[in-house]
């Protein structure tokens, strides 16, 4: 099932301000917050689903990709992309608690969020470039990806400790955060500030792990499948959400953004969904029609040129181009005719031709005004 338009998500318009998308999503996530609505997985989905929406267009790369490529620009077809789909309640709350001040009770944006105050540590994201040829780009492709990055530690769970066992930090008492009472001639005013000792975990390591030495996390190879859509483009980037590099100590993974680079092609040349192909043949062929050979992404076809075919005539084979990577169909062929002239004749050759030059079927029109190619282009387009 294809997934809604992100600002019909949010209720916007494609050109909203940063501040309108922010304001759309805080109205969107009060109303269906998970403490208001318990117990409701309906509105759990609407919940992490304008969430997805607001992580994609509050981010100025993200959104410039959407509104270019759609959904496969940020992942959306990419194997578990995306946001809302592949993160749960409490990765959300720590992206976005900052958003609400303090309209959940009196903690930030969760309330209900099962650590309380405490900090969740984040993976960093991985970029990697995977270089894909036509007929990859064509017919999708599924691309075993090996990559050398930070992953949670098998010998301690990525706990951090020696024996698996993590203490609750005693200065926070496992929250996370240190509340400090302060007298000014106001009155006593109340902060919150992240704990010191735990730096705002709130849960201490005392006796570390020898493999990852307290971290939760050791340098590995591991190899990724990544499903790519057809019809991706130069530049795209598509994104795994999880596949990143682990986080300490049992935080959230970082993503895996994967930026498509395209092979080119030794006879097609790529404009969007169409391809273009330069056909060569020679001056009799022209004149008395033939059959030639062509290649396409499929392989070759053999295409008919009619007689007194003119040079930069383009012929069209309709949706033998590239599919649209939003599957809004595919693009054509273009082949455009070019008349080769022969160089070194011979003196029988030069003889026969000589004979039809006084031909009056071999004379050019003076007055007969011939189209040029972005002419036949533009009529084609139109």
């Amino acid at each position: 099932m294809s997934k809604r338009d992100y600002y019909e998500i949010l209720g916007v318009a494609k050109g909203a301000s940063d501040d309108d998308i922010k304001k759309a999503y805080r109205k969107l996530a009060i109303k269906y917050h998970p403490d208001k609505n318990p117990d409701d997985k309906a509105a759990e989905e609407k919940f992490k689903e304008a969430a997805e929406a607001y992580e994609v267009l509050s981010n100025a790369e993200k959104r410039q990709r959407y509104d270019q490529f759609g959904h496969a620009g940020v992942g959306g077809a990419a194997g578990g992309g995306g946001f809302g789909g592949g993160m749960n309640m409490e990765d959300i709350f720590s992206h976005f608690g900052d958003i609400f001040g303090g309209h959940f009770g009196g903690g930030g944006f969760g309330g209900g969020r099962s650590s309380g105050g405490r900090r969740v540590m984040r993976g960093s994201n991985l970029r990697i470039k995977v270089k894909l040829n036509l007929q990859e780009i064509a017919k999708g492709v599924e691309k075993k990806l090996k990559v050398n990055k930070f992953v949670s530690c098998n010998t301690c769970h990525g706990s951090g400790a020696k024996n698996g066992q993590v203490d609750t930090c005693k200065q926070c008492n496992g929250s996370g955060t240190q509340v400090k009472v302060q007298q000014t001639f106001l009155g006593a005013m109340q902060t919150q500030t992240t704990c010191s000792a735990c730096n705002g975990e709130g849960k201490v390591v005392k006796d570390k792990c020898n493999t990852c030495h307290g971290d939760g996390i050791v340098r590995a190879e591991e190899v990724i499948s990544v499903n790519i859509p057809a019809g991706v483009a130069e530049g795209m980037q598509l994104s795994v959400s999880g596949k990143g590099n682990a986080a300490p100590r049992g935080g959230i993974n970082g993503d895996l953004l994967v930026l498509i680079e395209e092979e080119e092609h030794e006879l097609l040349k790529r404009d969007g969904g169409n391809l273009f192909y330069d056909c060569y043949i020679n001056f009799v062929d022209a004149a008395l029609g033939t059959s030639v050979e062509i290649p396409t992404v499929d392989g070759k076809v053999k295409i008919k040129v009619d007689a007194g075919t003119q040079s930069g005539k383009v012929l069209r084979l309709k949706n033998k181009g590239l599919p649209d990577v939003n599957s809004y169909g595919h693009g054509d062929l273009l082949v455009n005719i070019n008349i080769w002239t022969p160089q070194n004749l011979s003196s029988e050759e030069k003889k026969i031709l000589e004979g039809l030059r006084q031909s009056k079927n071999f004379t050019p029109n003076p007055n007969r005004k011939e189209k040029g190619f972005f002419d036949r282009m533009k009529e084609y387009f139109e």
